[in-house]
């Protein structure tokens, strides 16, 4: 069912190409990137707005596992990365990450070779420079692992004034549900626990009561509006910044859309000779086990990303699939 779903959906190739290789098993926490992934909106002090796009490089350097290194971690020391990233900051080496943005105007957007908001493309750097903004630094460790991580609620529908959504669809689909999904998980007044709460100030809303309310539930303060008893009134400096579309407004397919070239240049471009290898091995084991039609399949897809790509996939399944053969083969 794994491969069914994405040999027939292509615009999968990129994030596949990217599990598979051992950027799929980072060598812990403190040596893999960290991106955004989603395109997002910068608003400015005049109402004037680009997309952009974050990205946290790891000043550590990147590190990757092999699949066979990981598969044997995940067995015999699941807390490898954790204790490593706690033990780093415990001894003072506090793990530290360069803050960067892609920056796209609305009329780039318009005329861009691919859409911009599909979560499967990246920005290449050539046309969009990476903007240093800042650096992200862990310098300590949770005082309480469960207040301070297990009862952490994050979501990309909590922004600060200056940041906000595009119409990127995955995007768009996530700003309810992670926060649909903490109220199952913590409850209605999951936004009330220590490690959500807005910090150094005081709510003023009208979301009251429910189920484990931690605080004075706002007293005696009206939990409608508007209202004659000094409720707080909402500020337009804070509204989101409009935008005008235009076109015709339909749902459309994307397995049509050029999901080809920038999978070729992963293999090409980014991964090495060695990341190649270990890519195909990696993903001829797990494709194994599907069965042959789509085993061709995927075969055929990546393929036209690189005919290097698919032929030496179709080749080791080849391998796999004799009688008595292993992964170990490769």
């Amino acid at each position: 069912m794994f491969w069914d779903f994405l040999t027939l959906r292509p615009e999968s190739m990129h994030q596949v190409s990217f599990l598979f290789s051992n950027r799929g098993t980072p060598d812990g926490y403190r040596h893999m990137n960290g991106y955004g992934s989603h395109t997002f909106k910068l608003v400015n002090d005049q109402d004037k707005a680009v997309y952009c796009k974050f990205h946290f490089k790891t000043n550590q350097g990147i590190k990757n596992l092999t699949g066979d290194t990981a598969a044997e971690l995940s067995k015999d020391d699941p807390d490898y990365a954790t204790r490593d990233l706690y033990n780093s900051i415990g001894d003072g080496n506090f793990p530290s990450w360069s803050f960067y943005i892609q920056v796209m105007t609305f009329q780039q957007a318009e005329n861009w070779r691919w859409n911009p908001f599909d979560l499967t493309k990246v920005w290449p750097h050539s046309d969009f420079p990476l903007i240093p903004v800042g650096q992200l630094v862990l310098n300590r460790n949770p005082k309480n692992y469960f207040t301070d991580v297990e009862q952490i609620a994050f979501s990309p529908a909590h922004m600060i004034p200056g940041i906000e959504p595009s119409p990127d669809k995955m995007l768009q689909g996530r700003l309810y549900s992670y926060s649909d999904t903490h109220r199952h998980r913590l409850g209605s007044n999951y936004l009330q626990l220590p490690v959500n709460c807005p910090y150094m100030t005081r709510v003023r809303n009208y979301q009251r009561d429910g189920p484990q309310c931690l605080n004075d539930n706002q007293e005696g303060a009206p939990n409608y509006f508007p209202n004659s008893f000094q409720g707080p009134n909402d500020d337009a400096k804070y509204l989101e910044h409009a935008v005008h579309y235009s076109g015709e407004a339909r749902r459309y397919r994307t397995d049509d859309d050029d999901n080809s070239t920038q999978v070729g240049n992963f293999w090409r471009q980014v991964l090495t000779a060695d990341d190649r290898v270990h890519l195909i091995k990696n993903m001829a084991g797990n494709l194994q086990g599907a069965q042959p039609f789509i085993q061709k399949r995927a075969i055929h897809n990546f393929s036209t990303c690189d005919p290097e790509y698919g032929r030496r996939l179709e080749e080791a399944l080849e391998k796999l699939n004799k009688p008595g053969s292993s992964c170990s083969h490769l």
